[in-house]
């Protein structure tokens, strides 16, 4: 019983709706024999009832549109009817579930939603998970048979029109794109080739459908045992055969006839003689021969693609047409009635004609056996002619025949090419079938596709029961035995003993068996005894079968012809002696099985079939039929079935149109109601404890949500709300209702909310009221305030108070400005003291300041003097070294070039004679080929002598038998005058004839003699031109000739210059002996040097300590007073003295200036010499590689000259010790000059001491001014003494003085002089120890040594080739990731391999270099492909690569990469090697690694994201679950494992990390989360578009909430710029759309203008798919989305829906420069690199 609160609507049946909707607008009480009703036009109604059948009560508006019809809870046909319209109409949503079954309803209109992205989308998903669709159902078969190992069917079916080739045609689709293998057979594109053949052979245009199949047809896609597609196998029931010869009107026969007569102006079709299909009888008798949108033509051509695709090639083809157009032929031949009992065919029949020369047959025959038939007796044989109508079936039963065996064959050609070699595993059948019919005139076909309906609908209903009975079981329900609908008795009426069709086969086996008398049969067996069996009250030729769906009434007249299916023998047996093979074979007595599949099917039929009685029977139509289907049901039920039942919504085509009737009458028949019925007698409504507990917690109690066990909670909530415990039961895991119940519980929901509504607003417009009070109470008491004050200022003002008042005013007036005056003159007396500090403090200061500038600026004047000396000498040194650099690279650059040029016409030479060669081999060929043109030219004019003979012989014989003719004629004149005129006029046309095909003769010999005077023509002039192209190629070859001479000539040029190298080579030993004299010379000069250092040295230790010794402090202080020492102090004789002592040092220095003057001199000779024989060197260098590219024997001389020159390493260590003794003079002369400045200094400042520290007057002063005149004097008189020979002490303290003077300031300069020669000579030896080994390096190219380096490393690393596979196996393949990234620099593996690289430059080797990148990169690609799953290695060897690619570029020495490096890096870069080739190779490989790296992230978050963006609730509480029905969904709230958002945020936040310790360049990372990002949307998005429950308001909030999570983890990481947010902008929209009002036409123009990112199929599926979870919120109607549909035309976007999920963005490498110095770089030791050394 439903509950009394329950809902007011109910549904009253309609004669044009079915059913219409009413509201109860008065309570119904029993025993009322009318209930008063409002229509939903308004219209009052009073509705009779009847109280033990009321009306059916109509489901809450939250219910209606479910995903599943069992979600409903009230079931009955109005409901399923209504959710359907409201699903089809307004949401545009063609698939519903119903239980196990999926009803498609044909739209009549292209939908984007099969695509790829759709089928990935539904790929491994729940059928609960995704809206209903057909690629849902074939996801599930393809699960269970991967999950069970167990067979598994689809079976479609429905009414002509309703859509089953286009869901069974998507299905195999479906399973041929996710099953794809990866080999090169490309099975699964077979298997969908099958389906354009069968569809041309099989299928026809009829009054309902367009392309409708006109046979069943069951294939079964085979599987391996990695249920990949391995081949398949077609089996086909029932062709419409009469449709060959007969069609309605407004319908056509087989598309291919319509294609083969489309195409008959091709020139491969020519010979079959068509034309349109206006012109044969077959084609044209619909009178609809072409269909509106369908190009024939187009459509032959991709028939015979896919016959190619499927191995059956252009011969195989041309056989069927030719069989086809054969057909046609056959259908126009004309039977002509002769009386009334015979007919005849004119042999003169073109089409018979064509027909018998297409097939290879005897036209005489076939026109005698198309009018007779042979009645085989015991005794004798009779020939019987047939009337017209006799003939005209005949012919028709023969193109049939004719049609059905080439049906069959070619599904066996297709079998045979979907065949595969090995066992199947597992397999899938899709059965498309037609469905019950029922036409005004009903026959043998329908009789037979009801029958099998019957059978189909039989195995249905048990597959229900059995699943019900399942799920009560699994549940622990107490079972009760459900009455369903068992049509087994109309099945015994058809197919058991002296059933239906075993008398009709009992019938065909007597000789004058007709309709009528198997009728009367059957009227005596089955009248009044069967209930299923009737006879019509106005017909004695039709009976009434009462199927399952309908009751049928079928014409008896043709049932016994169609049955036997019968063809003359005579005729089949011309047909046997055929000479076209394929026809002859389709006749023979054994023919080839259809199936080749048919004997691996080894299956026990759960019950036994029945088998005919007599063998005859086995042949019939019948029988044959009963045989497949029984075959077909045992296959059946030996699978999992799964059900489409395919509905056609009009008789119109019209798009989108519903009308109830048909579709009501389609439900019925194809048993979606049956099931609703069965599910509605139990339980129909169940829900898991979670999902109830989800949705009805509202309605429990605190003290009930107290408990811990929801299943608990939910069965006593459930016994307090509905008192009626037979109204549920508890499972084990869900609980069961009876239908209403979940109304009832719906509405006490929508109560409850209404309720809690209600108390909100009070509460909140109790607020707002009360916040209005106080606010006006506020700004009342406000104003009261000021009136009062006003009113009191009023009252209180008189005279004597305002005259008291000014008063007062005056009084405190001037009190004020005595007391403001007094102060205002003490601030200005201190203002005036203060200033007056303040000024002269600030005068003093700027004074200070000025005295400090200007003492600074003298300063600064001679420091600037001293740094632009030292900076113009700095200057000049760099541009010495800059111009003798350049002149260096200039010398290089000469080399290189003469060496292209060398390289040049040595390639010149060989291109030369390579052309040559050629050129003679032409010439060869092109006289081979005119002397087979010549011999061509003479068979062809010896054919043509022979042809004019025979044509003359054949001339010849015709005139004879012309003559034998004429005579002949005469004599039968004579001999037949008698007869009637006309055999005259036949001998006339005979005689006309033959004199046409003589002339016809004729002209072709004229013809022919005209052809082969043209072909003569044409030959000559070919060999006219031949002779030209020999004189050109002629004259080529004297210019050949000449041009080797040449060649000679120059050949022998270079001889010469190889006999004057020989020479040259000859003096360098001389050279050599040169040398040696010079060093021999240098080694005497340098000895010489240093024994003068050494007297120089010993001379002037002997001269200070003579002066020592010889001087006597008393004796001179003696001869000199106090005056005569203040004299000399005064007049400065101590200066001349001290002037004296330095031209002393001054002509010892001169002496030894003079010395190193020679030694360098001597020096600059030395060196000028070496670089003069580097010169030499140079220049024999250029030669021998001139002449190493010419010939073996010059390499052979150029390496023995170089193993000469071998004097170079000897020229280099002259050159060092020519440095080291350089550094030692350098060492002696600082130390002497330093010597001389101490002295000198000394001196000075002695003499400055004495001069400051005199004071006379007092007796010390004079005393110390004594002794230290005493010690001065000591010093210059032993100069004195030393040095002048006899001088006067004046003469020589003056000279003294002077020369100490001079000498100071002279050794000064000298000695700066002395430094930059020095520097200048270190220069020049640098220089040429620079040229010295490059010229090394160009000689010892095969002998390479490391060469002498400097202490500091140079950032290389050195190893042996033999170490590189050590290298990448250390280095690379069994490198981890975590254990290099910690406390090392980002890369480093990546620095090592290019500091390798560097080295090999450095050797300038080229096969270790190129050695060295290829094992690099195959080492890269394997450790990549090694781990192709593993992201941490992925992100790592990203990394790496990029910097790999960013060193060889930062180090190439381009200028666009040079721009950010240091001095020192510019210093690295490589010196001998180009390697962009190596760079672009690193580019794609890096490529190749990001998106390999971007896949596995994909993978890796891809199952993260529906669960966390759409269903985990962010915003607990606001989403409540609705029923879902049959199908459950397949995550549960309560599923700890499920993943959240969380889930997400933790995946990226791990990648992220993970990038960053790998050291990935920030713009990668950027680009790669920005890929991570537009999958989260697009997959999200395509989940929304897929999932109805999903398209909610509150579902909008929970999405809208989860991106504000990415876009604050973005936020967070600092990855705003990298574009990623914009990525999330559809779903953003889509989320926005949810939420946002959609009623009037301003939030129309809103969505249009908000929704950019949304295409219009997309903004439009969103609002079709909109779900309201509560009675709250209001459904999109249909005119709003019309509207925003109007809105939108004018866009300019993809029509698709779904997004792309595998799109990628393009990548970029941005260039990075890395700031990591090459020399500072160390390796590990965990790296296991220790063969490597740093350099």
């Amino acid at each position: 019983m439903v509950p009394k609160a329950s809902y007011n609507r109910v549904w009253i049946p309609d004669h044009e709706e079915v059913w219409q909707s009413a509201e109860i607008t008065r309570n119904y009480k029993a025993g009322d024999r009318f209930l008063q009703v409002q229509l939903e036009d308004g219209t009052e109604l009073n509705y009779p009832v009847d109280p033990a059948a009321l009306p059916p009560l109509r489901n809450p508006d939250i219910l209606v549109g479910e995903n599943d019809l069992t979600a409903l809870s009230y079931l009955h046909e109005p409901a399923v009817l209504h959710n359907l319209k409201v699903r089809f109409v307004e949401s545009k949503l063609i698939y519903t579930y119903s239980g196990i079954i999926l009803v498609a309803i044909n739209p009549y209109k292209q939908l984007p939603i099969y695509g790829d992205a759709i089928i990935h989308a539904y790929s491994g998903q729940n059928m609960g998970d995704m809206d209903p669709h057909i690629f849902a159902v074939a996801e599930e078969a393809y699960k269970q048979m991967a999950r069970n190992n167990k067979n598994q069917s689809i079976i479609v079916s429905g009414e002509s029109g309703a859509g089953k080739t286009v869901s069974a045609r998507y299905a195999m689709r479906y399973f041929a794109t996710v099953s794809r293998s990866s080999s090169k057979a490309r099975v699964e594109d077979k298997v969908l080739a099958s389906n354009p053949i069968t569809e041309a052979v099989g299928n026809a245009k009829t009054t309902r459908n367009d392309n409708s199949s006109r046979f069943g047809k069951y294939t079964e896609i085979s599987f391996d045992q990695q249920y990949q597609i391995i081949g398949a196998n077609m089996r086909t029931y029932l062709l419409e055969k009469s449709r060959v010869v007969f069609q309605s009107e407004n319908e056509r026969n087989y598309h291919i006839f319509y294609q083969l007569c489309a195409s008959a102006m091709e020139p491969e079709f020519k010979h079959l003689k068509l034309g349109s299909a206006e012109e044969f009888n077959y084609t044209k008798m619909g009178g609809s021969a072409v269909i509106e949108g369908v190009d024939d033509r187009a459509n032959m051509v991709e028939t015979q693609k896919t016959f190619a695709l499927l191995g059956l090639k252009g011969d195989f083809q041309m056989d069927v047409f030719k069989m086809l157009a054969a057909i046609l032929h056959l259908g126009n031949v004309e039977i002509t009635a002769v009386g009334d009992e015979r007919s005849s065919v004119r042999r003169e029949d073109q089409h018979l004609n064509i027909f018998c020369e297409l097939l290879d047959l005897n036209s005489d025959k076939m026109a005698q056996w198309l009018c007779h038939r042979k009645i085989v007796t015991t005794s004798e044989t009779v020939t019987k002619a047939m009337t017209r109508a006799q003939a005209v079936n005949a012919r028709d039963a023969l193109a049939k025949k004719i049609y059905s065996h080439l049906f069959d064959f070619i599904v066996e050609r297709i079998n045979q090419a979907l065949q595969f070699p090995g066992k199947q595993h597992t397999f899938i059948g899709v059965l498309d079938i037609y469905g019950f019919e029922t036409f005004d005139v009903n026959s043998f076909e329908q009789f037979c596709i009801n029958y099998a309906n019957e059978k189909l609908q039989q195995q249905f209903n048990l597959h229900v029961f059995k699943l019900e009975q399942e799920e009560y079981m699994k549940e622990d329900i107490p079972w009760t035995l459900i009455d369903f609908y068992d049509n087994q008795p109309v099945i015994d009426l058809i197919e058991a003993k002296m059933g239906i069709l075993e008398l009709l086969d009992e019938e065909c086996l007597l000789p004058h068996g007709t309709d009528e008398n198997w009728l009367q049969k059957l009227y005596n067996n089955f009248v009044n005894k069967n209930a299923f069996f009737e006879k019509p009250r106005m017909s004695n030729t039709s009976f009434i079968v009462q199927h399952f769906a309908d009751k049928v009434e079928y014409k008896c007249e043709g049932f016994l012809e169609k049955n036997r299916d019968t063809v003359h023998e005579v005729l089949i047996e011309i047909l046997k002696d055929s000479k076209f093979h394929l026809c002859a074979n389709f006749f023979q007595d054994n023919p080839v099985s259809v199936s080749p599949f048919s004997s691996t099917i080894n299956i026990k039929s759960a019950r036994p079939v029945p088998k005919p009685p007599n063998k005859q029977l086995r042949t019939t139509v019948g029988s044959k039929f009963r045989s497949s289907l029984s075959l077909l049901m045992v296959t059946l039920n030996a699978t999992t079935p799964h059900y489409v039942r395919c509905i056609k919504p009009n008789d119109e085509k019209l798009p989108f149109e519903f009308d109830s009737k048909r579709v009501a009458q389609q439900l019925r028949a194809c048993g979606v109601l049956e099931t609703i019925r069965i599910s509605a007698q139990s339980y129909p409504s169940r829900w898991t404890y979670i999902e109830f507990f989800s949705r009805y917690s509202i309605l429990m109690t605190q003290q009930e949500l107290s408990l811990n066990d929801k299943k608990q909670i939910c069965k006593i909530v459930l016994q307090r709300l509905i008192q009626d415990c037979n109204q549920y039961q508890f499972g084990r895991t869900k609980i069961f209702f009876r239908a209403g119940q979940v109304a009832y519980l719906e509405k006490l929901r929508s109560d409850k909310l209404r309720r809690a509504c209600i108390l909100i607003q009070t509460s909140v417009r109790g607020w707002l009221q009360r916040h209005r009070f106080l606010r006006l109470r506020e700004a009342a008491v406000t104003i009261q305030q000021y009136f009062r004050g006003q009113r009191t200022v009023r009252q209180a003002v008189s005279a004597r108070a305002l005259k008291e008042t000014w008063a007062a005013i005056v009084i405190q007036k001037y009190c004020r400005g005595y007391l403001v005056r007094r102060l205002c003159q003490l601030i200005h007396v201190a203002a005036v003291t203060i200033q007056a500090y303040t000024r002269g403090f600030l005068a003093r200061k700027r004074y200070r300041k000025m005295l400090e500038e200007h003492k600074a600026v003298i300063l600064q004047k001679h420091a600037r003097a001293w740094l632009a000396r030292r900076r113009f000498q700095n200057i000049r040194r760099f541009v010495l070294n800059i111009q003798l650099s350049y002149r260096v690279q200039q010398l290089q650059k000469r080399v290189e070039e003469q060496n292209r040029e060398n390289h040049g016409l040595l390639e010149r030479l060989t291109n030369l004679a390579s052309t040559h060669m050629n050129d003679i081999d032409t010439i060869q060929k092109l006289e081979l080929e005119l002397e087979k043109l010549i011999a061509q030219r003479r068979t062809y004019e010896e054919k043509g002598e022979k042809y004019k003979e025979d044509s003359e012989q054949k001339i010849l014989k015709l005139e004879n038998q012309n003559k034998e003719l004429q005579e002949q004629k005469e004599t039968l004149e004579i001999k037949l005058q008698e007869k009637t005129e006309e055999m005259k006029e036949k001998m006339d046309d005979l005689t006309k004839q033959l004199f046409n095909d003589v002339q016809k003769e004729e002209n072709q010999r004229m013809m022919l003699e005209k052809k082969l005077q043209n072909q003569q023509q044409d030959y000559e002039k070919e060999i006219g031109l031949l002779q030209g192209e020999i004189k050109i190629l002629k004259e080529e070859k004297t210019q050949l000739q000449h041009q080797i001479q040449q060649e000679m000539a120059v050949q022998d040029g270079l001889k010469m210059e190889v006999g004057q190298l020989a020479e040259q080579a000859q003096k360098i030993p001389e050279l050599q002996k040169e040398i040696e004299l010079l060093q021999a010379q240098k080694l005497d000069v340098e000895k010489q040097a240093q024994a003068q250092k050494r007297e120089l040295r010993e001379k002037m230790s002997e001269v200070t300590k003579q002066l020592l010794d010889s001087y006597d402090f008393d004796d001179v202080r003696s001869r000199l007073s106090a005056e005569d020492l203040e004299h000399l102090n005064e007049d400065g004789e101590l200066w001349f003295a001290y002037e004296g002592l330095k031209k002393a040092t001054r002509v010892l220095e001169s002496h030894f200036q003079s010395q190193k003057e020679i030694y360098e001199k001597e020096i600059e000779g030395l060196n000028f010499k070496v670089e003069h024989l580097s010169q030499d060197i140079n220049h024999l260098q250029k030669l021998f590689r001139e002449e190493n590219d010419i010939n073996d024997g010059i390499r052979l001389e150029v390496s023995r000259l170089t193993s000469e020159n071998l004097v170079i390493p000897d020229l280099k260590q002259q050159v060092s010790e020519l440095e080291n003794q350089k550094l030692d003079l350098e060492n002696r002369l600082q130390e002497q000059t330093i010597k001389l400045k101490e002295m000198s200094n000394r001196l000075h400042y002695e003499l400055e001491g004495n001069r400051t520290e005199k004071c006379p007057g007092t007796n010390e002063v004079q005393d110390e001014a004594d002794i230290k005149g005493n010690e001065r004097l000591k010093v210059t008189t032993q100069a004195v003494e030393g040095l002048s020979n006899g001088f006067m002490a004046d003469e020589i303290q003056d000279e003294v003085k002077n020369k100490i003077k001079q000498e100071t300031t002279r050794l000064t300069v000298e000695n700066m002089d002395l430094e930059e020669k020095l520097d200048m000579k270190d220069r020049i030896i640098k220089k040429l120890e620079d040229q010295i080994k490059t010229l090394t390096k160009t000689i010892e190219k095969t002998e390479a040594r490391v060469p002498a380096l400097d202490k500091e490393y140079i950032g290389m690393m050195e190893y042996k080739r033999e170490d590189e596979e050590r290298i990448i196996q250390n280095l690379i393949l069994d490198l981890k990731p975590r254990g290099v990234v910690v406390n090392m620099i980002p890369g480093l593996p990546a620095h090592i391999l290019f500091m390798c690289v560097r080295y090999a430059d450095y050797l300038n080797d080229v096969d270790m270099l190129k050695s060295f990148m290829n094992v690099t990169i195959d080492g890269i690609k394997q450790v990549v492909k090694e781990h192709s799953e593993d992201f941490e290695m992925l992100s790592f060897w990203l990394s790496n690569t990029y910097y790999f690619l960013n060193c060889l570029k930062q180090y190439s020495g381009e200028e666009e990469f040079m721009k950010c490096n240091t001095p020192r890096q510019n210093k690295n870069c490589l010196k001998h090697f180009d390697l962009s080739e190596y760079r672009q190779i690193l580019s794609d490989l890096a490529i190749r690694i990001y998106h390999q790296f971007v896949l596995v992230m994909e993978n890796n978050i891809q199952p993260m994201i529906v669960p966390g963006m759409l269903e985990y609730e962010s915003l607990q509480g606001i989403s409540g679950l609705k029923p879902t029905g049959f199908r459950k969904r397949s995550s549960s709230i309560d599923d700890t494992d499920t993943y959240t958002m969380t889930s997400v945020l933790q995946q990226l936040s791990y990648f992220y990390s993970t990038m960053c310790q790998n050291g990935l360049d920030p713009e990668l990372l950027k680009q790669a989360v920005r890929q991570l990002f537009f999958l989260i949307g697009a997959v999200a998005l395509n989940s929304l578009f897929l999932r109805k429950d999903m398209c909610s308001c509150r579902k909008g909030m929970q999405i809208r909430c989860n991106i504000s999570y990415l876009e604050e983890w973005l936020k967070d990481k600092n990855l705003q710029s990298s574009n990623a947010k914009e990525t999330l902008e559809p779903l953003s929209q889509a989320a926005w759309l949810l939420q946002v009002k959609k009623i009037t036409d301003d939030d129309a123009k809103e969505i249009c203008e908000h929704c950019t990112s949304l295409s219009t199929v997309q903004i439009v599926k969103i609002l079709n798919s909109y779900t309201p979870i509560d009675d709250f919120e209001k459904r999109v109607t249909p005119s709003f989305v019309r509207k925003v549909q109007a809105m939108l035309s004018n866009r300019e976007d993809a029509p698709q829906l779904m997004l792309d999920t595998k799109y990628l963005f393009q990548v970029t490498f941005p260039f990075t420069p890395s700031p990591h110095a090459l020399e500072t770089i160390q390796v590990p030791s965990s790296f296991k690199l220790g063969f490597l050394t740093r350099i």
